[in-house]
């Protein structure tokens, strides 16, 4: 018995040893679990490097935009510029109680592009920024002034009408919330006139008269039934501007003369 099992022990040791040299040689049994997991990790961090690109170039995108969208916020057009600074070198005058404005001819002088300040000063208007007014000079001009200083122009007209104990003044409040807030154009109808003051209030003949004793509004020469806008306080203003163009096309005109002669 003790001989015939060392015969298959010797038999089956052959086979064991080659099973355990195959198993050693065939490193995929146990490295290629190994491989798989590196594999999937590398996968992985590139995903996530791939997504982390995407997130930074997301937020680069987001920040110009907002970068973008601040600069432009901040960034006066050329004729508001023009206009800010003329406004404040508006020359202070005695016994002449007015709120600074600006000829678009001045304007004109100052931007070189007349197209772009039309189009800048038609933006302005539209968003009530400013408005703009035909000057009685016999001439092409237009004034130019912010909302802001137009209505505290007309509160000095109120106060001192009420000073001489005037009547149906609640008519400028009226003319402030209903018309001006409406009507962005240089002139208006008597009738359109009539219905925006309705909506204040019942509206008489005499309202009207008090909004142009005010100088607020002006009549139309040539028709009655349309009224131009206008700054109150301004007829001394443009007298003198008038009487300035007279002495400088004068001066200029006898400069000429030695020339010519």
């Amino acid at each position: 018995m003790n001989s015939l099992s060392s015969r298959l022990n010797s038999e089956q040791a052959p086979e064991t040893q080659h099973q355990n040299r195959m198993s050693m040689q065939d490193p995929s049994s146990s490295s290629s679990p190994s491989k798989g997991t590196k594999r999937r990790r590398d996968e992985e961090d590139a995903a996530a490097a791939a997504a982390a690109a995407a997130a930074a170039a997301a937020d680069d995108a987001e920040t110009a935009a907002a970068s973008e969208s601040l600069e432009q916020s901040l960034t006066f057009s050329d004729t508001l510029v023009a206009l800010r600074m003329m406004r404040a070198q508006f020359p202070r005058i005695d016994k002449v109680s007015i709120r600074p404005f600006v000829l678009r001819s001045q304007l004109y002088s100052s931007v070189l592009d007349r197209t772009q300040v039309d189009r800048e000063l038609e933006s302005l208007r539209r968003t009530n920024v400013l408005r703009i007014f035909k000057l009685n000079t016999g001439q092409d001009d237009h004034a130019i002034m912010f909302l802001d200083d137009y209505l505290n122009q007309i509160e000095r007209v109120v106060k001192r009408m009420e000073e001489k104990n005037g009547h149906d003044l609640e008519v400028f409040e009226w003319f402030k919330i209903h018309v001006l807030d409406t009507r962005l154009e240089p002139n208006i109808s008597h009738l359109d006139l009539c219905s925006l003051l309705s909506l204040g209030g019942k509206v008489k003949d005499n309202h009207i008269s008090v909004l142009i004793n005010g100088g607020v509004i002006i009549r139309q020469l040539i028709d009655p039934s349309m009224y131009w806008f206008a700054i109150p306080n301004v007829g001394s203003i443009l007298k003198g501007l008038s009487q300035g163009r007279k002495e400088l096309l004068s001066l200029l005109s006898r400069r000429r003369s030695p020339e010519n002669g």
